[in-house]
């Protein structure tokens, strides 16, 4: 039996992950801010899959809730095998019309919790010479699409860098880069299903089954369908001045 961490676990990407490890047979360990919602994931996973669930309400923007989910990564009595760096959110206006603040939460959750959780998970693992964590990013890391864009880059250099520096010492690394996905995340946003045409949309579950097996397979980058293959294929060909002014005729 192995022990997956997954955080933002109760909605979108995060929740396809809780279920799709606990029908490998993963024990689990569910991290959202929202308590009750948490105890109702927990309930319909160890009802529907026989596992054990463990929940840890946390909103990883604070730093004291942000420790204990780090206390728990780095249990060696409690190993976690797997670390799902997934709890995310976006910000729909564009860098000078959000406030600091909130343009610094978001960073807080894609890039310092990220970052603190994986040193937790790693060092532990690293140990045992077994385990992994999974990032997931963006293909619009590729894209020059703001503060957002920026951090899922950095996902994106974090996970390639750890996955070779900690290959070699039985961890892998890997960085899902989904596009749009059929979640409540783009809903959060304010951004509408007719934004983007009906062939960019992915489904959930095919998008984490994908990722879960590029992950088996030890790779560094997970880019779930073709579509999305070539897309992140040509964007990182393309100068970014070319990508700002394509991206600039979409806002007149």
């Amino acid at each position: 039996m192995s022990t997956a961490l997954v955080t933002g676990a109760t909605a979108g990407i995060g929740l396809a992950f809780a279920r799709q490890l606990a029908d490998r047979g993963d024990d689990l360990v569910l991290v959202a801010r929202n308590a009750e919602r948490l105890g109702e994931v927990a309930d319909e996973l160890r009802t529907t899959y026989g596992v054990s669930v463990e929940v840890l309400p946390a909103d990883l923007i604070d730093r004291a809730d942000l420790a204990i989910v780090e206390e728990r990564l780095a249990s060696r009595e409690r190993p976690v095998d797997l670390l799902v760096n997934n709890a995310g959110f976006g910000l729909k206006k564009r860098f000078l019309d959000n406030s600091a603040d909130d343009e610094t939460a978001m960073t807080d959750l894609l890039v310092i919790a990220p970052l603190r959780l994986s040193h937790a998970a790693l060092g532990a693992q690293v140990e045992r010479g077994t385990g992994g964590v999974i990032n997931v990013g963006s293909v619009a890391s590729y894209l020059p699409r703001g503060t957002y864009s920026a951090a899922k880059a950095w996902v994106n250099s974090f996970t390639e860098w750890a996955h070779h520096e900690y290959g070699p010492q039985g961890v892998t690394v890997t960085a899902l880069l989904p596009g749009f996905t059929k979640t409540e995340f783009h809903e959060r946003m304010g951004v509408q299903r007719g934004s983007a045409p009906d062939w960019m949309w992915l489904d959930v579950d095919d998008l984490v089954r994908e990722a879960l097996a590029d992950y088996d397979k030890g790779k560094v980058f997970s880019i779930p369908s073709p579509q999305y293959k070539v897309i992140a294929t040509l964007a990182r060909a393309t100068p970014t001045r070319l990508l700002q002014r394509f991206q600039g005729l979409g806002r007149r």
